[in-house]
């Protein structure tokens, strides 16, 4: 018997077919997994509001390499957070570079709320060095208030009281969770472990047992990416000794802290 000849084009065809197949689900299941080219990552929360209502938050980063060998997670180039204004059309963008100090701000989003319909939200310093950037608040918050162009920084005190509960994820959620829109009761669940201070928003100083940061050493900058302790300065015996130890950092300018720390 002899064998029926092989058609090459249909050959051609049947297995082009079969490998974009193979593609396409590929490609489709790195973005339901909230994964794609470029390293971004991007999810969706159900926020609940203070006053009982929901939003849906659309939530993206833009992800960099591995910051250890041996780490697991990619480090947080930047991240944006698009949100409803409730009971209008309009959309505020909270946009932030997650890079470390100076360069960038490494602030974590706790509380997103609306009060008289101007947008406000609540951040905490991620690690010490963007702790010390902030200026060492305690307790250790950042807070801001969108004036219809841009995010100002506000005082504790012009934080408005109703804002009190976490209402996203704080940091990264489970990858499992990155697919469609996280619920009330996920997000909850995400935060379970947090230390109270960042559940709810202290308005008394913490001390630095009860916040992490708090205990951070204090550290200066000289404005290039290095941090020292800010005893290098402050225990020299004169300004003109802690002037010299400056020039010795080569902590030049508005980042030597002699000035402050020997009022001159």
């Amino acid at each position: 018997m002899t064998e029926k000849p092989v058609d090459e084009r249909a050959w051609i065809v049947k297995h082009k077919r079969f490998l974009f197949s193979v593609v396409l689900v590929f490609l489709l299941s790195l973005l339901l997994s909230g994964c794609f080219l470029g390293h971004s990552a991007w999810w969706k929360e159900e926020v609940l509001l203070h006053d009982g209502q929901t939003i849906i938050v659309d939530r993206s980063r833009k992800l960099g390499g591995y910051r250890y060998p041996d780490s697991r997670n990619r480090s947080i180039l930047e991240e944006k957070w698009n949100f409803p204004v409730p009971g209008t059309y309009k959309f505020v963008t909270w946009k932030i570079n997650q890079e470390l100090p100076p360069k960038g701000y490494s602030l974590s989003l706790l509380v997103l709320g609306f009060v008289q319909g101007a947008p406000y939200i609540a951040t905490s310093p991620a690690g010490c060095i963007s702790y010390n950037y902030w200026g060492r608040p305690n307790p250790p918050y950042v807070f801001f208030r969108y004036d219809g162009k841009t995010w100002q920084r506000i005082k504790l005190e012009e934080f408005p009281m109703e804002l009190t509960e976490t209402n996203v994820v704080v940091g990264s959620p489970k990858p499992k969770n990155q697919i469609g829109v996280l619920s009330i009761a996920q997000i909850k669940e995400e935060n379970r472990y947090l230390g109270p201070h960042l559940k709810k928003i202290a308005r008394e100083r913490l001390s630095a047992k009860e916040a992490s940061n708090v205990g951070c050493p204090e550290e200066v900058t000289d404005g290039k990416g290095n941090w020292v302790g800010i005893g290098l300065f402050k225990e020299q015996p004169s300004y003109e000794a802690c002037v010299k130890e400056c020039s010795r950092q080569r902590f030049t300018g508005e980042y030597c802290p002699c000035n402050r720390l020997f009022q001159k």
